[in-house]
């Protein structure tokens, strides 16, 4: 049976790589996108999946105009998870690799291809220097969902907490509240202007708000 949201994926992620590509014949798209979305669908995920997915894509569509390279960015976004098992902390480097084995064979550009994987491996630290606007795009709406409505928040930390299933209670309280605590700690969790001005606040109250309840 056809998959209306898997075949407009498949549809999004074409034009993502035409647009990245030299405009001569190229392989075709379809594999490897075949190959992005069974990855994202890993039984393993609870929050990092085919919506977390889509939910980046918007989030780069609507900040996308500060990026300095459009391309990277959008196809940064298709592969920062794309490698993806909770209880490993080599997740961005691996899907940075996977990138940069694919992407020249699907025709990207060498130059594109190393700006797409530095991202990927950024979203580790989502801590993107000054000036550079396609790191502040993609983290910026990776972050996103920290200011989703208190319903949705508590919708990816329970599904959060799901992914890292096998780690005890207390471990986990723990860990999440280290977590919890650096991103409050940072300056800005937002780098972009539409960003700071839409989501910043509410990112901030959804994590104080989760961080009191660990730790009450």
């Amino acid at each position: 049976m056809a998959d209306p949201a898997h075949d407009a994926l498949l549809t999004r992620w074409a034009i993502h790589l035409d647009s990245a590509r030299e405009p001569v014949t190229q392989p075709a798209p379809e594999p490897y996108g075949q190959d992005l979305l069974a990855r994202w669908a890993e039984p393993q995920r609870r929050y990092h999946t085919t919506d977390h997915l889509i939910a980046i894509l918007d989030r780069v569509d609507e900040l996308i105009r500060y990026a300095a390279d459009p391309a990277a960015v959008r196809l940064a976004a298709w592969f920062h998870d794309a490698v993806y098992l909770p209880e490993r902390s080599t997740n961005e480097d691996r899907s940075a690799r996977l990138a940069e084995r694919a992407l020249p064979e699907a025709g990207v550009p060498q130059a594109r291809t190393a700006e797409v994987a530095r991202l990927v491996r950024l979203t580790r630290s989502h801590a993107p220097g000054p000036g550079d606007t396609n790191g502040e795009v993609l983290c910026d709406a990776d972050l996103a969902v920290l200011a989703g409505s208190p319903e949705d928040y508590a919708v990816y930390a329970a599904a959060v907490r799901e992914e890292y299933g096998f780690v005890p209670d207390d471990a986990f309280r723990e860990g999440r509240a280290g977590v919890l605590r650096e991103l409050l700690a940072m300056p800005r969790l937002f780098r972009t202007p539409e960003a700071q001005d839409r989501w910043e606040d509410a990112a901030r109250r959804n994590l104080a708000t989760e961080l009191a309840l660990l730790d009450a």
